[in-house]
């Protein structure tokens, strides 16, 4: 599955939940994760798209263990069947 299409799926199904999941655009810091997903009742994660697979680059990788040690969630969607998950998680913090 592309990535376009996958983003598309999480968008939907976040505000299905209530929320919305902007595009995450960090001009002068790359690497940061594609999308910030808000939920309801302040629950916020970060989520990096992935084609079915394929691993986030050493940079992203990287960007994403800040943002862990700060507390935030962050994770890595690779497959539609993972967004279910994802939502679950960032709603139960």
């Amino acid at each position: 599955m592309r990535e376009k299409t996958l983003e598309r799926k999480l968008t939907e199904a976040v505000k299905a939940m209530g929320g919305i999941s902007p595009k995450f655009i960090s001009p002068g810091f790359d690497g940061m994760p594609d999308r910030l997903v808000l939920l309801p009742d302040g629950k916020c994660g970060f989520v990096e798209v992935k084609r079915q697979g394929e691993k986030p680059r050493p940079l992203q990788e990287a960007r994403h263990g800040m943002l862990r040690q700060m507390g935030y969630k962050v994770f890595v969607l690779d497959d539609a069947e993972q967004i279910g998950g994802v939502i679950r998680e960032i709603s139960a913090t």
